[in-house]
């Protein structure tokens, strides 16, 4: 009895000395620890503790811990003893039923879980290095007492929580001024002002209370705020522009004091991806998800969206260091600025030069290479490998013969290695249209933007033709005020018809008729169209009245990708898939990238093309440099008479005249075929890729269109590139060797 009167005694000297800790006495408490058992001591304590205190927890630390472990791995293991209470439970109830073992398999899980933690091999190999074997036993000998430690630790209490949520503090990551000269030492950073109490949806979907801390500098007044740094672009300059902080943890999406934690931003990345998600959907999604007020609206979705991939594209060209923005500035502008900064309707895909693999770069090619590999071939220099023989096609619509042109030879050089030379190597890109549009001005010959996206027809140049009847010809104003059309009754009555068909046509709508049209159309020469049905007016049919009613479109959406499907750039056609138009977008692409033109580019209209360029600009690299050809699928509907076409612009010549599109395959009988060595298809597989996003596309003002193709063309090539690493298809260091190797 005097024994267990001491033991008790110096329980109650051992939790009172856990306050000495403060100073440094943690000594004399661990001498009064080794003078117990720690059964006794962890029992006694559970017995009589009300509420967990720091003495209990020092001494569970001083019981079950060692002195050497670090920090990390004490609140790591600290966790998981926290994780491990519902296994404990399962193991409780299972003793409530008889003749059941002492350690049940949840204890032996329980155990195998401790072991890992306590012992050098844990989950997280970043924690600081330790000594080896510190905590052998330790896992086994906490699962003795689980049920007192989590009693005295307070982990078997429901409503309370070991590790509480603290303050989330949102401030910049910057200690000194980046803008003042360094003279020793650049100006420390000051509090700017008192912290303003913020609301934040953190990593875990959850709104929660955060103060948001500004610091400045006190020599040029530069602001450092969590996602951006706002200062005077000189010393005499009154406006204050902005820069971005590109691995901002935190995202300000409402100038109300709404901030997200950048991984929402990342979700909206995957979900766009995934899903096509919208900004509308997207913030439903999310309010829905956290079933909290304030909901989150589509304008500060949006602006999570621009803020997000404001930084990505950035990023992506390495242009952190020169882009500039006015401070404080809305979405609308943060966009304009990005789209103006990489690229006004189009652009080049950042890093898409510097792409290489072993589906859209092959080795150089010859003649003598084929033979060698055993290829037959034929002299018929409009054949083409793998495509049916359709030198009899289409002849019989007398259709006129495409001449070559003066300035092209009757047929392509054959290629001849120079001895000595390095093999080189060749690379195929794709092109083609995409009807994916956004709205501009109605007048036929204008092709700028609106000024009102939402019911408006007219840009800021021509805005003054609202007050002007909308049948094109007639210049008298409309009546009454706000009408779309003169007093004349049957310009009336003809836009009411108009607004009887089409004034509550949608995107769907539209794509539901051209199927139902297309069925109705099956075995017909002609294609699928929206029929109008409108009448006449003065004598013109109703598919030829010009107006005004309704805003005009761009043509289409031109992409350009290497043949593995890695996005090179884009652009947009305005009025139509001109040689001309497609010249310039391509010319736009290469203008900074000379050196990465492809040997090869397919386009399905090529032969118009090159019959373009050779007539217009007969000294164009297009010609000298790069080989325009048909892709395979369209090659089979072009006219069989259409001498440029099939000499100049064939597929695969299955005389062996271009062999870098070749390729020589044995099949399982032992037989030798010839086949193509490029994919000409990627234009349409990445085309079909983006009919998920052409309703949301289509109802764009142009800054966004623009925005948003940048963003889809930089998230298929990080597919494309994912794909290629995965698959390990990149160009090794024994590629390069060959190519740089003269034999």
């Amino acid at each position: 009895m005097n024994a267990v009167s001491s033991g008790i005694s110096r329980l109650k000297a051992l939790t009172c000395s856990a306050h000495l800790l403060y100073s440094g006495a943690l000594l004399e408490l661990a001498q009064v620890k080794l003078a117990l058992k720690p059964k006794k001591e962890i029992v006694l304590l559970s017995r009589t503790a009300m509420i967990p205190t720091l003495g209990h927890f020092l001494v569970v630390l001083q019981l079950y811990f060692v002195h050497e472990f670090s920090l990390q791995r004490v609140f790591y293991i600290l966790t998981v003893l926290v994780a491990t209470y519902p296994l404990y439970k399962l193991h409780q109830n299972q003793h409530r039923e008889p003749r059941q073992p002492h350690e049940t398999a949840w204890l032996r899980s329980i155990v195998s879980i401790l072991d890992g933690a306590f012992s050098s091999e844990h989950e997280h190999p970043h924690f600081p290095p330790e000594a080896d074997d510190l905590g052998p036993g330790l896992g086994r000998k906490l699962c003795g007492d689980l049920d007192h430690l989590y009693h005295l630790l307070g982990i078997d209490d429901p409503s309370s929580q070991l590790f509480p949520e603290s303050h989330t503090i949102l401030c910049t990551i910057h200690l000194d001024c980046m803008f003042c000269p360094n003279e020793g030492h650049p100006p420390t950073l000051r509090r700017h002002r008192d912290p303003q109490q913020i609301r934040l949806l953190d990593k875990h979907f959850c709104w929660v209370n955060a103060y948001l801390y500004v610091a400045y500098c006190p020599k040029c007044k530069a602001e450092y705020y969590p996602d951006r740094i706002t200062y005077h672009e000189t010393e005499t300059s009154s406006g204050r522009i902005q820069r971005l902080e590109y691995n901002a943890a935190y995202l300000r999406v409402s100038k109300h004091g709404i901030w997200m934690d950048r991984r929402i931003a990342l979700t909206q990345e995957n979900a766009i991806l995934r899903f096509h998600s919208g900004w509308s959907n997207f913030a439903d999604w999310l309010s829905d998800t956290t079933g909290q007020k304030p909901r989150i609206t589509p304008r500060q979705s949006q602006r999570l969206y621009f803020e997000h991939f404001a930084r990505r594209l950035i990023s992506a060209g390495h242009l952190e260091e020169t882009f500039t923005v006015p401070a404080h500035s809305s979405a609308h502008v943060l966009a304009e600025y990005v789209r103006d900064t990489i690229g006004k309707d189009g652009g080049v895909v950042a890093g898409s030069m510097d792409h290489g693999c072993t589906r859209c770069t092959h080795l150089k090619r010859y003649t003598a290479d084929l033979l060698a590999e055993g290829a037959v071939l034929n002299e018929d220099d409009t054949g083409v490998v793998d495509v049916p023989d359709i030198a009899q096609e289409n002849t019989a619509t007398n259709a006129p013969v495409g001449a070559v042109p003066p300035g092209l030879p009757a047929h392509p050089k054959q290629q001849e290695r120079v001895p000595g030379s390095p093999r080189g190597y060749a690379r195929l890109a794709v092109m083609d249209g995409k009807t994916i549009t956004h709205r501009i001005c109605a007048i036929s010959t204008c092709e700028k933007p609106l000024v009102n996206y939402k019911n408006g027809r007219f840009c800021k140049d021509h805005l003054e033709l609202r007050s002007v009847c909308g049948i094109v010809g007639c210049t008298r104003p409309v009546h009454p005020n706000g009408a779309a059309t003169c007093s004349d009754e049957s310009h009336k009555e003809w836009h009411r018809k108009y607004l009887n068909r089409f004034g509550r046509l949608s995107f769907p709508g539209v794509q539901r008729v051209i199927r139902r049209q297309a069925i109705e159309a099956a075995g017909s020469q002609t294609g699928p169209s929206l029929h109008s049905e409108l009448p006449e007016l003065n004598g013109v049919s109703g598919d030829n009245v010009a107006h005004t009613f309704r805003a005009g479109t761009t043509y289409c959406l031109q992409t350009v990708q290497w043949s593995c499907g890695c996005p090179i750039g884009w652009g947009k056609c305005y009025r139509s898939e001109s040689s001309s138009q497609v010249l310039k977008i391509i010319e736009k692409i290469w203008e900074s990238h000379p050196d990465s033109r492809p040997s090869f580019l397919a386009y399905d209209d090529a032969c118009n093309l090159l019959r373009h360029i050779v007539t217009q600009y007969p000294d164009s690299p297009w010609i000298h440099v790069t080989k325009l050809i048909v892709d395979a699928w369209h090659y089979i509907g072009h006219q069989a008479s259409d001498i440029l076409c099939r000499i100049w612009c064939n597929p695969a010549p299955s005389n062996g005249s271009q062999p870098d599109v070749i390729l020589v395959s044995i099949d399982d009988n032992g037989h030798t075929h010839t086949t193509r060595a490029f994919n000409t298809e990627t234009a349409e597989q990445l085309n079909a890729w983006l009919n998920g996003f052409e309703a949301q596309l289509r109802q764009m003002s142009d800054i966004n269109f623009d925005f948003s193709v940048h963003v889809l063309m930089l998230l298929y090539k990080e597919l494309v590139e994912k794909r290629v690493e995965k698959k390990n298809e990149g160009l090794n260091e024994e590629f390069w060797d060959k190519v740089e190797s003269t034999d």
